[in-house]
């Protein structure tokens, strides 16, 4: 089935980390705190979306001085729901994917195959260096994610698996239970925005994630992806980042931005700031992710305003399925007020999207 006769679907990201989703000082009512989670995972399951991401931050700083660990945290809202799938996100070098693989298939198990893997690369040294992880340089970074996903595929379907890579090495290793999901296996998910990261997608991931981008920006990041996956003969799926306000008028929503973007901490942002630029940057090509963002960009931890969810419930309805029509097939979302905004998401925006959809599919038929 081709994405233009498939539902876009919807994610959120998981606010296990303090300070919500845009470093500013504005007033949130989002709580890192497994109450305000466990409800919002409800929320989100009841209000259309397919997905929840949880983060994985190691250390405090840029606004999130407290944070909850992924893989834990994201059974506890599995455990508070039926039908959401949760990805939580993991760092090659603090987990060994053997690790990795055993907790996976354990809650895959669990939860009857609702969880998922988001491989995150890393792009602040500052955490690795805190914690005693070495720091690779930007390709091998991603070479080391490449040979984590084909050990992970390989543990979770294979008996008797042997693997011989640079980073990790498997001698006839068989885990049993294997996921509860063999469909092959639970989705792996990825992100980043340098020529390693689209690479890496188009050979081993399920799912790629991009920063947040105009609709020509998203539409050549895609076509090359997908270029490059099918003369490997593989498939990946693309999600796109984005801060969604959705508001009864224009002029309410982009009044939100502007008061984000106003009350925003300079000291937190500039400090973000240097250190993923220069992760972006540290690219052969020099254009990875956050590479050419700007200070009101990085208001947003993962560029999400570029992707102009902003405005009104139509105007976010259209914006949603302009992206679907260039092949975006997952909108990974991120609120000021999140319980309120889902729930307004579900109620006013998304079943404009469905409409828009079927509209959509007419014409093409």
């Amino acid at each position: 089935m081709s994405t233009q006769q498939t539902e876009i679907k919807f994610a959120y990201w998981v606010p296990n980390v303090s300070g919500g989703l845009v470093v500013s000082k504005i007033e949130q009512r989002t709580s890192w705190d497994i109450d305000y989670n466990v409800k919002l995972a409800q929320l989100a399951e009841q209000n259309g979306f397919d997905y929840a991401l949880s983060q994985i931050r190691f250390t405090a700083g840029y606004g999130a001085e407290f944070q909850h660990e992924p893989v834990a945290f994201s059974h506890a809202l599995l455990a508070a729901t039926t039908k959401l799938k949760v990805i939580a996100a993991i760092l090659p070098g603090p987990w060994n994917p053997v690790v990795a693989a055993k907790q996976l298939a354990t809650i895959d198990q669990l939860t009857k195959g609702r969880i998922a893997i988001n491989v995150v690369s890393g792009w602040f040294k500052g955490e690795f260096t805190a914690i005693g992880e070495p720091w690779l340089e930007h390709d091998e970074r991603y070479r080391r994610s490449e040979e984590f996903i084909r050990a992970l595929k390989g543990i979770w379907t294979t008996d008797n698996f042997s693997f011989h890579g640079d980073f990790y090495r498997f001698h006839d290793y068989t885990l049993k239970p294997k996921p509860y999901n063999q469909n092959p296996h639970p989705e792996i998910f990825q992100g980043g925005s340098s020529r390693a990261a689209r690479d890496m997608a188009s050979r081993v991931s399920d799912w790629y994630f991009t920063n947040g981008n105009t609709v020509e920006g998203i539409k050549a990041q895609i076509d090359d992806i997908r270029a490059k996956a099918a003369s490997n003969h593989h498939k990946v799926k693309i999600g796109v980042n984005a801060f969604i306000i959705a508001r009864d008028t224009e002029e309410e929503a982009k009044a939100v931005l502007q008061e984000i973007i106003d009350k925003a901490d300079p000291e937190a942002v500039n400090a973000f700031g240097d250190a993923v630029k220069h992760a972006g940057k540290a690219s052969p090509e020099g254009d990875g992710n956050w590479a050419k963002s700007t200070f009101e960009d990085l208001v947003q931890y993962n560029d999400g305003f570029k992707t102009n969810l902003i405005g009104t419930p139509q105007q976010v309805a259209e914006r949603i399925v302009a992206l679907k029509a260039i092949g975006v097939d997952l909108v990974l979302s991120a609120f000021l007020h999140f319980h309120e905004e889902v729930v307004y998401f579900g109620e006013r925006v998304l079943p404009l999207v469905r409409e828009l959809e079927k509209q959509q599919e007419a014409k093409a038929a």
